[in-house]
């Protein structure tokens, strides 16, 4: 088979795949078609997502339902502000030996599974955030001075409820660039809730059937891994990356004006891999500057920090992540 084929083939493949679990969500979850795209280029690159929004707009049945479509493990941790580390990933216990003897046994956690719903996860403190970011990671925990592997695939989907502040605890920066994706889940289209109001108040819907195995997953994470990235969308890449730091060389004035601080490395690789997911998706077998363009907001979303200027304008990380991606110029396409 020729290499134009087999990337045809791969091709066909992923967006067969993506269909596949697109139908299955479809019986349970109405519109939200961006999101879910949005899950899957984060699941196909191997990475965790954060999704965000007001009660109410199906987050968790979203998550859940798409761990129903998979045959994968599914876990669903609900943080508390009483949740203690322990509670995620698991516990020595001792027990007795066949000769009387006193052994410890390491009991897993929640965590322990391919996809983790950790849901409203500003509602625990810091302590527990913190190992349950580690584990993410670390792809592992350490427990007793061993380390347990998680499984893999891997991939920890969380929501967060960003109007009801009191009693949480908000994600620091540092904590929040391990997610790959900042998801927006926004309110549905008039039709859309018109179908939601009919769906949901009648008989018992149908459930999404298993379509994708983690084998299956793994596989798919290889290839897109495998897509090749021409030097000059790299350097796109890269300049979006470097425009959006304030008091740095290329960064924009709309930056230094707006920005209190920029987007980290972490947000250039992130660019590049679910550009390379998104061209997939789309029936590309190349990345262009426009699929990074594409992939760039939920990037942004929660690496780029407004100052207070920006805000008394009433300027979010999505309205000056659009006024970079107008500014820098791609070359090359």
């Amino acid at each position: 088979m020729s290499t134009e084929s087999a990337d045809a083939a791969a091709v066909d493949a992923l967006r067969h795949s993506a269909q596949q679990v697109r139908t299955e969500l479809g019986k349970v979850i109405i519109g939200q078609q961006e999101v879910i795209e949005q899950i899957l280029i984060a699941i196909f690159t191997r990475n965790h997502a954060l999704l965000v929004g007001v009660p109410g707009l199906a987050k968790t049945l979203l998550i859940s339902s798409l761990a129903e479509s998979l045959h994968l493990g599914f876990k669903r941790i609900q943080f508390t502000p009483d949740l203690m580390p322990s509670d995620i990933t698991g516990t020595e216990v001792i027990y007795s030996t066949d000769d009387g003897g006193k052994d410890f046994k390491f009991l897993p956690g929640p965590i322990f599974a391919n996809i983790v719903l950790a849901d409203e996860i500003n509602r625990t403190p810091p302590k527990t955030q913190a190992a349950m970011l580690e584990a993410m990671q670390e792809r592992k925990v350490s427990v007793g001075g061993d380390d347990h592997k998680l499984p893999d695939p891997f991939f920890v989907l969380a929501t967060q409820n960003p109007i009801e502040q009191e009693g949480t605890y908000p994600l620091p920066e540092a904590q929040l660039d391990r997610f790959m994706f900042m998801i927006k889940v926004d309110y549905p289209s008039e039709e859309e809730e018109f179908e939601i109001m009919k769906a949901y108040t009648g008989t018992e819907s149908a459930k999404p059937e298993p379509v994708l195995s983690g084998e299956e997953i793994i596989g798919i994470q290889r290839a897109v891994r495998s897509v090749p990235v021409a030097d000059h969308v790299m350097r796109y890449a890269e300049r979006l990356v470097r425009a959006t730091r304030p008091g740095t060389e290329g960064a924009l004035e709309v930056c230094n004006k707006w920005l209190g601080w920029g987007a980290g490395p972490r947000a250039g690789l992130s660019l590049i891999l679910a550009a390379k997911a998104h061209a997939l998706l789309h029936g590309q077998n190349h990345v262009g500057c426009s699929n990074v363009a594409a992939v760039a907001p939920p990037i942004f979303r929660h690496r780029i920090v407004p100052n207070f200027a920006a805000q008394s304008e009433g300027l979010d990380a999505d309205a000056i992540t659009a006024k970079v991606i107008d500014a820098i110029e791609p070359h090359g396409e």
